[in-house]
Formats: C-alpha cells, structure tokens, sequence
C-alpha cells in the first residue's frame, strides 16, 4: 500500500519480451497489485509474464487474443482495478520507458487530493529536447496545443505522456468501453475527464529513450489521425459540457468566431490574388469588410477560448511541484 490506498499498476504491452522483465523488476515494493495485458503479442512476452507470476503472486496475467490497441489494454486494466475496489491505478507500459522512481510523485498529487488524475510531463524537462527524437518531440509539442484546446485543460503539456494515476473516482465513473483504443486514449481521456470536471496534476518527470524500446509509431499517420480525433472530441465536449450539462456563452463566441474568421481569411486570400496575381482591379470597401470579418472573428475565438480557460482554471493542481535537475 502507499500512504493507506491499495495500487494497482496496469502494465499494456505489446511485443514486449526484451522489456517486460525491466518493467517487472523494477516495479516499487508498495505496489499490491500488478496486472500486464498482453495485447495479442507475436512474441514470448506472455510466456515471460507466466514465469514471473510463479514467484510474484501479485502479478495478473490478462490476455488479449484479438489485439485492441494500446487504448483497448488499458481499459482492460482499468475495468480490473474498478472491478477488484482498487483505490489507485496507475499506468506503466510495457516498454520501460517509465522510471518507477518518478512514480511517488505522481501518486502524491491523488494520495493527498490535490488532483484525481496525475500525468508526467516529460517536456518540462531541460533535457527534453536532446533526449526525446525530434520528430516526436515537435510531434508531441503539436498535438499538446491542440489538446490544450480540445480538452480545456490549458495548464496540461505532453499530451501523449502515458505515465498516468487514476483515482477510484475515475475508475468506477468513465465509462473505460467507450475510451479510444488506439495511440489517441490519452487525449481522449483528458477530453472526458474535463466534461466531469476532474482535477488534474501535470508532473514533471524525465524523459526515458533509447533502453532498448522499439516504437511501432508512424509519426506523420499518427500526428493526421489524432489531430482529426481531437476536432471531432473538441465538438462533442462543446456540447456535452457546455451547452447539455451547462449552458455557457463560450459557445456563441466559438460559434461566431467560426462563421466570421472562415469568410475574412478566404476573402483576405481572394482579393490579394486578384490584385496580386491577376491585377484585376477590386472595389476600395471590399478590404476594409473582409478585414471585418477577420477581426471579430479572431478576437470571438480568444474570447472563447479564455472563457474555458477560466471555467477550467479551478481543475488544476496549484501546489509546488518538484524541480527538475
């Protein structure tokens, strides 16, 4: 146990038979439950996990037998923590890229009920930029503006950190069969914690690359699909936070901002190709009116967008956190 609350660490993995056992070994004596999911493996990452249940009693096997992504094994692991009255369940995947000696950290943060979730923040770090490849460091730095506007929890960077606590809260609210089962989950599930208005606790922790992790991402597929999951998820919280559950009028700047900005900017765009690649003459007043359109719309988005900064600004954990060498 840890400071009274019984932990379970949800270990998903895939392939991971050189990296399971780091991950296993390593794992803190105040760990009362350990549960893997193997996510359909083609390798001996099962047979391995086998061979360590015989002398770690504490250990749970589930397997998959049709692979359900990384998202689909964590539901897993989180539906067994709620299902056995866990109070905490912590994420650790299977490739070892998660120091186990940062983990005290974030469990602080739920144990003494700054936050109901915590993630590690690997891009806080200094050494960020040297240590993560940098394709998925400029990868990862988009996707967490585009988060930070999807979600509404604009204090949260490193979007994609899969270093993560749950409460028992969470546990037994989220609905785990409905969460994205692909590389999305985590922006998914920040998306639906912040509709039931949870707090959350971004924790800086160092970043852990090239121990011998292979990455079956495609950066530029990932980046296309999960920015076209986080349009669709930033609609739906509109809806489901701010116009079902409360009204907001959030939603009136967003909804002028995005009929206004679309007619300035095409029209800005339309009228200097005509002068500048067609020299065709065009009306004095035709600037000035799409200038118009440009402004108010622009200006009703950041309107809108400090508003849900706003409304959000009390989910956020404001004690001091620890400082990064």
């Amino acid at each position: 146990m840890y400071c009274g609350k019984k932990v379970c660490v949800v270990v998903p993995a895939y392939n991971e038979e050189k990296q399971i056992p780091k991950v296993l070994n390593a794992m803190p004596d105040f760990i009362d439950q350990i549960v893997v999911i193997d996510d359909a493996s083609r390798d001996r990452t099962c047979e391995i996990v086998k061979q360590y249940q015989q002398h770690q009693h504490h250990l749970i096997l589930i397997e998959h037998y049709i692979n359900k992504g990384v998202g689909g094994s964590i539901a897993s692991g989180y539906k067994w923590a709620r299902d056995h009255d866990y109070d905490i369940a912590v994420v650790m995947a299977g490739d070892g890229q998660m120091d186990p000696k940062e983990l005290p950290d974030l469990l602080d943060a739920v144990v003494e009920d700054r936050a109901d979730f915590s993630k590690g923040n690997r891009l806080f770090s200094g050494e960020a930029y040297k240590k993560i490849p940098k394709i998925r460091y400029f990868g990862n730095a988009f996707l967490s503006l585009m988060t930070k506007i999807a979600s509404g929890y604009w204090h949260v960077a490193d979007a994609q950190s899969g270093y993560t606590v749950v409460n028992k809260r969470i546990l037994h609210t989220m609905d785990w069969d409905k969460m994205y089962k692909r590389y999305g989950q985590p922006n998914d599930l920040l998306v639906r914690l912040n509709i039931f208005n949870f707090r959350i606790a971004d924790i800086p922790i160092e970043p852990v690359y090239n121990i011998g992790e292979k990455s079956g991402i495609h950066i530029p597929t990932v980046i296309f699909t999960i920015s076209f999951l986080l349009i669709k998820l930033f609609f739906w919280r509109l809806k489901e936070k701010y116009i079902i559950r409360d009204f907001h009028p959030l939603i009136l700047f967003y909804m002028l901002g995005a009929v206004c900005f679309p007619i300035g900017l095409i029209g800005g765009l339309y009228l200097l190709w005509l002068r500048i690649i067609t020299t065709s003459s065009i009306q004095p007043t035709a600037p000035l009116f799409f200038a118009f359109f440009f402004l108010i719309g622009i200006q009703s988005l950041f309107f809108a967008m400090w508003f849900d900064m706003e409304y959000n600004r009390d989910l956020k954990d404001g004690y001091p956190h620890k400082r990064l060498k």
